[in-house]
């Protein structure tokens, strides 16, 4: 089975075409993470996360749901990062997260989709994002068959500096960085309560006809790129940048 969380839609994405080339039944995480649903689930055959990269790691609301979430059946499970340059030392984490679980870690696949983190780097125009998914393709498909044959997933040689950005970097990224103090919404705003409903924490409130933000955000960039307007902003840094999803049907 494969269990997905998309913030914009890449990982959806991968784990779509994933579910195609191995006839595999999908999950989407959005619901049972926003409504804090850790009912037991069960499949036979191997368990499959297909998740965005958060600051060199799977996103700490995926953990937490994991790790709350009984997996019963079989033991085998995958892991599928999708990423806007790397995963770091991300291996490292999911293998203990395994033991915690007394899971069979079976490896995990990192697949470079176009960039969306708004809030610090620059997004793709469409015709570069559709490039670069179309160069995942390969991998996309390597991966599949990997699970497909049950073999594990080959993880790329470790550099010091991977491990620096999955461990201390990311221990202090969360505190410091991940906020929504700086969204906000202008005038362009049509109260159309998009941002509310894509938010997978609840945490986007609709006051006076205007967006408002709480405090429990965790940066998918859901709101800003999917607002249909592009009324949303961070910042200054996300003045005058393409909102990105991806756009790219399965077929």
């Amino acid at each position: 089975m494969i269990l997905y969380f998309s913030g914009t839609g890449n990982s959806e994405y991968a784990a779509k075409r994933i579910g195609k080339e191995i006839d595999d039944e999908l999950t989407n995480l959005f619901e049972k993470i926003r409504t804090n649903d850790y009912c037991t689930m069960k499949s036979e055959r191997p368990w499959i996360i297909v998740v965005p990269t958060y600051a060199w790691r799977i996103p700490h609301i995926v953990k937490k749901w994991l790790e709350n979430t009984e997996l019963e059946g079989t033991k085998d499970i995958y892991f599928v990062m999708t990423c806007g340059g790397s995963i770091g030392n991300a291996a490292k984490y999911l293998g203990k997260l395994c033991v915690k679980k007394n899971m069979n870690y079976c490896g995990c696949a990192e697949i470079t989709m176009p960039e969306n983190y708004i809030a610090l780097f620059s997004t793709p125009t469409e015709e570069e994002a559709l490039q670069i998914i179309e160069q995942a393709e390969c991998v996309i498909e390597r991966t599949a068959l990997c699970i497909k044959n049950k073999e594990k997933l080959s993880q790329s040689e470790i550099s010091f500096k991977d491990k620096m950005n999955s461990g201390i970097i990311n221990n202090l990224f969360y505190p410091v960085f991940v906020h929504a103090k700086k969204f906000y919404a202008t005038d362009d705003c049509i109260s159309c309560g998009k941002c509310v409903n894509v938010c997978p924490l609840n945490n986007v409130r609709i006051e006076n006809g205007k967006p408002v933000w709480g405090d429990h955000c965790t940066h998918c960039m859901a709101c800003i790129c999917r607002c249909p307007k592009e009324a949303i902003e961070y910042g200054k840094h996300s003045h005058g940048l393409n909102r990105y999803t991806c756009k790219k049907e399965v077929r």
